[in-house]
């Protein structure tokens, strides 16, 4: 078979499901994280419809997901006082099966480890493309040559970047932000989670499997915000001047943050690429075709990952063929994921007290045995848009 020795930039999701199908059709899979050890925590990611589903049972991980679901049950909107407004059932936030990030990604990587060369902190410092392979020199590790290279490293790809060129040429910032972390369960919360809204800005907690731990959520509006990406000390505090005259449970949180290892801060952004890949390379997943919150970005990626893996073994390993049937499989789909989320933010933090009250409104609509069958079905329809070919045989 040609181009049988993969480097996979990311060890979250995404390329952890893609090696596990690399070396299911005996290709050889290296991947490198710059993270210094596998990364817990993050939100949780649900699944829904026909093709994510269909791709966690023919991986075989279908009933270890559920085993670790989060069982997230209804989340109640609430005012400053704390009083119940709403309550959204669960399937609208969490899908047919809910699980922590975290979880997920262990499972990916304990599936894949006795068989994948995993390199944890060490990134790729450049690429030089020859007639029969890629040339990659790391931060840290010795230079190795790759007969392909995966960007499979997120939003902000340095795959991506190396390959393509600088993120602002192919990121859309969409007006808002979302961070979170985890925090003890103080308000002793059972399978559920509270949100309030003011003007541009939303807090939530909740707390699912683990009874002990809760989750903090916050997503508001903003204009462009200048600071490092690699900085949690900055965006603690950013976060905390954003939310400063924040009532509710708000404080709290703020306190709580200043001790949190684990803190997420990003913007909602959306990845736009006319092409995944160029000669040797190619992305996956949020790398090439992400969306912050809101375009089910973890299904995607998954699915993303077996087609990948399924036309580099369908065409024995020619890279241009396969990429190509790649992106004709799955751009139409990703990029219709992709729109569920261009709302999300303004949805999720509404701009103005009416606003609040009219997305509210919709809240109620959506929450009503009807229409909620309407709404699964219109997310279920977009994570269900692609036909999944069988690469088995």
């Amino acid at each position: 078979m040609k181009n049988s020795d993969l480097l996979i930039s990311g060890a979250s999701i995404a390329g952890p499901a893609l090696a596990y199908w690399l070396r299911h059709y005996g290709f050889n899979p290296t991947v490198v994280e710059r993270a210094p050890a596998l990364r817990g925590g993050g939100f949780a990611v649900d699944f829904r419809g026909e093709a994510h589903m269909s791709v966690l049972k023919r991986m075989g991980i279908l009933e270890e997901v559920r085993r670790l679901q989060t069982n997230m049950g209804e989340q109640i909107v609430v005012d400053e006082t704390g009083k119940r407004l709403l309550a959204l059932p669960a399937s609208f936030m969490s899908g047919e099966v809910e699980i922590a990030r975290g979880d997920l990604s262990r499972i990916m990587y304990e599936r894949t480890k006795d068989t994948t060369e995993y390199i944890f902190g060490d990134s790729i410092a450049s690429m030089t493309e020859t007639t029969d392979g890629v040339h990659v020199t790391f931060e840290r590790g010795a230079p190795r040559t790759f007969d392909l290279v995966v960007g499979a490293d997120g939003l902000h790809s340095n795959t991506r970047r190396l390959a393509f060129g600088p993120e602002a040429q192919f990121i859309s910032f969409l007006g808002h932000y979302i961070a979170g972390f985890d925090l003890p369960n103080y308000l002793n919360l059972d399978h559920t989670g509270l949100i309030y809204n003011v003007p541009g800005k939303e807090a939530d907690i909740g707390s699912a499997r683990e009874g002990t731990k809760a989750s903090a959520g916050f997503v508001f509006a903003s204009e462009p915000l200048d600071y490092d990406r690699h900085d949690p000390e900055q965006q603690k505090k950013i976060l905390a001047d954003i939310y400063a005259d924040v009532g509710w449970e708000v404080p709290r949180l703020i306190e709580a943050m200043w001790d949190a290892l684990d803190l997420y801060f990003d913007s909602i952004s959306r990845i736009d690429m006319d092409h995944w890949s160029k000669g040797r390379v190619v992305l996956l997943g949020d790398a090439g075709y992400g969306a912050t919150v809101g375009g089910m970005g973890t299904g995607t990626a998954m699915v993303g990952a077996y087609v990948l893996a399924g036309e580099l073994a369908a065409a024995g390993g020619d890279h241009r063929c396969a990429f190509a049937r790649y992106e004709a499989e799955i751009r139409d789909y990703a990029k219709g994921c992709q729109k569920l989320a261009n709302n999300a933010g303004p949805f999720l933090a509404p701009p103005t007290r009416w606003k609040i009250w009219r997305r509210n409104q919709v809240y109620r609509m959506l929450s009503s045995r009807t229409l909620s069958g309407v709404f699964n079905k219109m997310t279920t329809k977009a994570a269900s848009a692609i036909t999944l070919k069988d690469y088995r045989g």
